[in-house]
């Protein structure tokens, strides 16, 4: 680190709030918090920069003025892409592949990515309109073979055209390209961004042989399409956060998370905006992955629980599950990303009866930060779940991010009852007894798809439980899932910026090329050896040398005439003999026997390699976490009060005891039922549940 720069600051930009950690050797963690401030999230940002600051008694630009690296994670393409906010934006494509990204893939376009409510009517449902209107896709004539070998010149003076048609006609401020076989060969795409750059250098250009380099043109197409509709905002984003930083004290690196779970720089990340989809939940997972290390916690069920969604990813043995098939919205894209699955139950979710039945429904649909719920007083007049908390006694309205905020508990019981209580003919406690209920249901129907429904039982795993709003409702669903141990981490709402100081610099690099099975391993190394070659250089550039460095490479294999293939890693390095790439076949049929089913392997059918993957890294480095000496278990020292709440095992309101965090030390024992209320969440123990304070500070909870 920077001499007289000790702190490590990470900020991680959610729907509802954004959450700072600042990690310094020999000091306790830090949290700050402050609410997220759209469409310019970058005030958001400072304020819990600010926050944290604060609890260290210091001012913003004396903690960035020590500060000696700076780590980011942002929701700012999800939301771009979600609300439609992004650039007008046109597509070049091979002439007669226009309709590419409208066809989508076929008939599963049509429901791929809907809920399986409106997938149970499938009559009823049509593709999602594209990121780019049809006027403003254009062929040009130009064509690249399989093998890529160029069949047919660009026409550059017809380019031209078409580039002077999106931005005369369209207004287009942003072009996608997506040529046929460009992956193999890129050289017409990178003649037209050239020519852009020349014409019309203020229009965001990006290219898939850049962003997508693999096979599949729907999938390819979509995902430079989503690069370009995002990516002027993005570097907009990233540039105006730099400056200012900059201007608050900060004259360091910003590090920017990746939706596969690692670190680019800004400047990298700028020009790759689909990287950061989802980047928040994948820090989740990598800091919750951090955390299993550090408690010896193999095996992990991740759950994140905000003010918007609540999502799920599953860690066996230490690593981490990667989606077999990414989409945002509805819009299929190919950059590798940590496997999340989520619903639209948060904290802010708002809580609606379905129109003839009366049945209770949570979300899809959020309050957000603002108005946000009823009780946050700045005029929402929707009942939310985090209303529905407070009502069943587990929010406390005058400590709310840790007395910062007042929470207007009348008005949120006036909107509950008007909205919600009455149509149903129940009183307020019971009517919020049966929402609660509700989303701890819908809560564990989403961990039963991911885990038993793919053969997993969640009695093997420790459950995490992070997020602002996970620990009022973990202790409900863990308890109907079996599972053996529950952790709620000291950094628990603020774990997707504790999982940004958890990761490294990653980079990732393709190269597509289609080689029989057998093939002799001096062939693989070949195409490897250039990535490799470039992977060190970068970084190089970056400061990472020698054992900072680890480069993990995989192969995609299928078996001959099939079109999926199955992601398969080296067990060793590159270069790889003989017997290193008969390992990577034998254990690609028991991958692909894994995916598909025991017996579904045929070798007889014959195998091909289609893609050679490598991803680089440049291992941080991050101060180590002490733990504090453990004492007595007697927690009475920190207990404040008691108040009724809702407890489960006796179906109603419940006189209980309440726990201020800040006063437990580790080694102390709660017995629930209980409520540790702490500056950044709030954790409820149900009847029978026992939470001990670890020396890390984080809640260990176990079942009688």
């Amino acid at each position: 680190m920077t001499k007289g720069r000790k702190y490590l600051v990470a900020t991680d930009v959610g729907g509802t709030c954004t959450d700072t950690i600042v990690f310094a050797s020999g000091e306790p963690v830090r949290l700050g918090k402050a609410l997220s401030t759209p469409p310019d999230f970058a005030t958001g940002v400072l304020d819990s920069i600010r926050s944290a600051a604060t609890s260290m008694g210091l001012t913003l630009e004396a903690l960035l003025a020590q500060t000696s690296l700076f780590m980011h994670g942002s929701t700012v393409v999800d939301n771009a892409v979600l609300t439609r906010d992004g650039s007008r934006t046109g597509l070049l494509t091979t002439e007669g592949f226009e309709d590419t990204v409208l066809v989508t893939r076929g008939a599963y376009g049509r429901w791929g990515g809907l809920t399986e409510d409106r997938i149970k009517h499938p009559v009823k449902t049509d593709r999602a309109p594209a990121l780019v209107d049809a006027a403003r896709i254009m062929g040009v004539a130009e064509r690249v073979d399989y093998k890529g070998a160029v069949l047919r010149e660009l026409e550059e003076a017809q380019v031209e055209r078409a580039v002077r048609h999106l931005i005369d006609r369209h207004r287009v401020d942003a072009i996608a390209v997506s040529f046929l076989w460009s992956f193999y060969n890129p050289v017409n795409e990178q003649k037209v961004k050239a020519l852009i750059n020349r014409i019309a250098p203020d229009v965001y250009c990006t290219l898939s042989s850049d962003i997508a380099p693999v096979p599949g043109e729907y999938e390819r197409s979509s995902t430079v399409v989503i690069n370009a509709y995002a990516g002027r905002i993005t570097r907009a984003y990233l540039s105006s956060l730099e400056t200012l930083l900059a201007g608050t004290g900060y004259d360091g690196p910003v590090l920017v998370m990746q939706g596969y779970g690692g670190l680019l720089p800004a400047h990298e990340a700028a020009d790759r905006a689909i990287g950061m989809l989802e980047c928040g939940p994948a820090a989740g997972v990598i800091g919750s992955r951090a955390l299993g290390q550090l408690l010896d916690q193999p095996d992990v069920i991740a759950t994140d629980m905000g003010g918007t969604t609540f999502k799920v990813s599953v860690i066996q043995g230490g690593t981490i599950e990667y989606a077999r098939e990414p989409m945002v919205d509805r819009f299929h894209y190919t950059q590798p990303k940590i496997e999340v699955v989520s619903i639209g139950s948060g904290g802010g979710s708002i809580v609606t009866l379905e129109p003839g039945s009366n049945a209770p429904r949570v979300g899809p649909r959020s309050a957000g930060s603002r108005p946000g719920p009823v009780c946050y007083g700045l005029g929402g007049d929707e009942p939310t779940l985090t209303d529905v908390f407070m009502l069943i006694g587990y929010m406390d309205p005058e400590i709310f991010l840790g007395g910062s905020m007042r929470l207007d508990r009348e008005r949120a019981r006036q909107v509950f009852e008007q909205k919600i209580a009455r149509p149903l003919g129940l009183s307020v406690e019971t009517a919020a007894i049966g929402v609660y209920r509700v989303a701890a249901a819908q809560i564990t129907d989403l961990i039963r798809q991911i885990t038993v429904e793919r053969g997993l039982d969640p009695r093997d795993f420790v459950l995490h439980a992070f997020g602002g709003s996970c620990g009022m409702v973990a202790g409900m669903f863990g308890a109907e899932l079996n599972v053996r141990r529950m952790v709620v981490p000291y950094t628990a709402s603020v774990n997707c910026a504790f999982g940004l100081i958890s990761a490294d610099i990653v980079h990732e690099y393709a190269t597509t090329a289609l080689l029989p099975v057998p093939s002799p391993a001096e062939a693989v190394n070949r195409l490897f050896a250039p990535m490799v070659e470039k992977a060190r250089a970068q970084l190089a550039q970056e400061g990472f040398t020698g054992d900072r460095v680890r480069l993990e490479g995989a192969v995609d294999l299928r078996y001959s005439r099939q079109v999926h293939e199955v992601t398969t890693p080296l067990r060793g390095s590159v270069p790889l003999d003989d017997a290193a790439l008969a390992g990577v076949v034998a254990d690609f049929e028991a991958l692909y026997e894994r995916k598909y089913g025991k017996g579904s392997a045929y070798r007889e059918a014959g195998m091909e390699m289609t893609q050679f993957r490598l991803t680089a890294r440049g291992l941080m480095e991050r101060p180590e976490i002490e733990a504090e000496a453990t004492g007595g278990a007697d927690a009475a020292g920190a207990r404040v009060g008691r108040r009724p709440i809702f407890v489960d095992a006796e179906d109603g309101m419940v006189p209980s005891d309440i726990y201020d965090f800040e006063k437990l030390r580790p080694g102390n024992v709660v017995a629930g039922p209980a409520v540790i209320h702490t500056p950044i969440t709030t954790i409820v123990l149900q009847a029978g549940q026992r939470g001990t304070l670890d020396g890390y500070r984080n809640v260990i909870i176990d079942f009688a």
